[in-house]
Parts: C-alpha cells; sequence; structure tokens
C-alpha cells in the first residue's frame, strides 16, 4: 500500500516495505507562546525558521498547524504554506479541521498534499472529504466521532473501517487514506497503551492502510517524556505506523535504528549514514 505525497519537485513514499517516514510536528502553536504571537501579529518568520530546522534534522514532511485562539486561519494558513514553501521543497501535511481553511491552503499548494484530517463526525465527513477528492490529495482519518476518541481498541476498529467506508464511496482511493487511531496520554489512562497498540495492529491487520500517530502525545504530564516517546515510537514503528508525526530532531535516530533492525533499512545503509554524519557533526 503506497500513499503518494509531493511538492512541486519532490515525491515521498509512504509504505510499510519502505523506511518509516517521518512528519515534523514542530510548526503548530499549541503550548508555543511565541509562536501564537507571531502569527497572531502576522509574521511568519519563526515558521520558515522551524520549516527549515526539521529539514535539516531529516523531516520527510512538514505538518502545518496554525490553529491559535485569535488566528484567522482562512488567512493565515495560505500564508504559512506559501512561506514554508519559499525555504525548503519538501511535501506538506495541511494541518486544520477548519474546511475553508484548507481549501484556501489547498489553492496555494503546489503538489500533492496531505490532509491533516477528517473524523468520523458527520460534519467533518461533509465538510473534508470533498475537498480532498476535488483536489486529489491524501487524508489522515481519525479514529473519533461525536463521542470522542474511544477508549477501547474494537471502537477505533469500526470507526477506521466507517472512515474508509465514507471515502471510498465518493471515489478517493484506498491508498490515500491513512489512518491516526489517536494516541491519549498515558498518564490519565489505567491501561497504558494497551488499547492503542491493540487498535493500530488491528487496523493494519485488517485494513492495511498507511498509518501515522502523533507519537509525543503519549507522554503529556510525565517525566523523562522523551524517554517514553522514543520507547513508543519503537513499538509503533514494529506494528504498523509507518508515517508518524515527531520532532524529528530528537527522534530520527531512533526511527533509523527501528528500521535497520526491522528490515526496511537494507544493509542498514541509511543507519550507518546517519551514524557517520553524527560523528563529523559532534
Amino acid at each position: 500500500m503506497q500513499t503518494i505525497i509531493t511538492s512541486k519537485t519532490r515525491e515521498v513514499v509512504i509504505s510499510d516495505t519502505g523506511p518509516t517516514i517521518l512528519i515534523g510536528e514542530r510548526i503548530n502553536p499549541t503550548g508555543k507562546k511565541r509562536l501564537q504571537a507571531e502569527l497572531l501579529a502576522g509574521r511568519l518568520d519563526l515558521v520558515r525558521q522551524e520549516a527549515v530546522q526539521q529539514v535539516e534534522a531529516g523531516a520527510d514532511i512538514l505538518d502545518v498547524n496554525v490553529g491559535a485562539t485569535g488566528v484567522d486561519e482562512v488567512a493565515v494558513l495560505p500564508e504559512a504554506v506559501k512561506a514554508i514553501m519559499q525555504v525548503t521543497d519538501v511535501p506538506l501535511c495541511l494541518d486544520s479541521s477548519n474546511p475553508r481553511a484548507l481549501e484556501a491552503a489547498l489553492k496555494v499548494y503546489e503538489g500533492r498534499a496531505l490532509v491533516n484530517s477528517v473524523t468520523a463526525e458527520e460534519a467533518s465527513l461533509t465538510d473534508i472529504l470533498p475537498l480532498v477528492k476535488e483536489h486529489g490529495c491524501a487524508v489522515i482519518g481519525l479514529t473519533m466521532d461525536e463521542k470522542g476518541i474511544p477508549r477501547d481498541a474494537g471502537r477505533r476498529v469500526e470507526l477506521a473501517h466507517y472512515l474508509v467506508d465514507r471515502a471510498t464511496r465518493i471515489g478517493i482511493p484506498r491508498q490515500d487514506i491513512v489512518i491516526d487511531c489517536l494516541n491519549m496520554p498515558v498518564a490519565a489512562s489505567t491501561d497504558g497503551a494497551g488499547p492503542l497498540i491493540e487498535a493500530i495492529i488491528e487496523v493494519r491487520s485488517q485494513l492495511g492502510l498507511n498509518m501515522t500517530i502523533g507519537a509525543s502525545n503519549i507522554s503529556f504530564g510525565l517525566p523523562d517524556r522523551d524517554l517514553l516517546n522514543t520507547v513508543f515510537l519503537s513499538f509503533a514503528i514494529q506494528i504498523g505506523v509507518t508515517c508518524p508525526v515527531v520532532d524529528v530532531a530528537k527522534v530520527r535516530k531512533y526511527a533509523l535504528a527501528a528500521d535497520a533492525l526491522l528490515g526496511k533499512d537494507p544493509h542498514m545503509r541509511r543507519f550507518i549514514h546517519d551514524f557517520r554524519t553524527r560523528q563529523k557533526q559532534a
């Protein structure tokens, strides 16, 4: 199953047999007061800076989210997309639940974007899927509905099937649907990451689609977050996540190690090249 995302000059192929594709998470104002302030002021210098730094760290795709209180997403998201395209050529993941903002961004984007995201809520399905179909892009489906994120694995799997059914019914190819089983902080759960891991395994087994996850969400509220995030990322890659959303600078070497051990890096070339590059930099 291959999901192809492009920029004007670069193509990224997401698949279960190729390398793990890393989606950079840093262009997101949640919890970042400086970025929030710049977006409110209409300045995009920090957005450009984050884009360049993430690509230098090894990001394959950049997630672009400008959603913050007081920010006009319809106006700012397309401007952020244009600003990023000025400084890098990696493909983009357009991250918004606002269909008007997504439409505005898709109109200016030069390539085949990944839309983040659609949920199983009727309003989201009705507003987002036609945009995905019209622009011929790919989409991330979140396993949640009007009742929120299910705690049990079984319901998340049901919602994944429902998302695929609704998307394919209007002509979106299966390979253009990426599923996110939604990572809830383990600090708020007595079951740890167990239901999430079970859901990922079942969705991968039953639907065979590419899958993403916000890896850093697992550790909210806990100490030593980087340790928890990297251990979870290794689990996720092993059980079927092919394009996680991550802080690339912190986790890329661990993703490369997981790929090398799982046979997704022939002769461990990428792992060895990265090691040598880090040695030179040190």
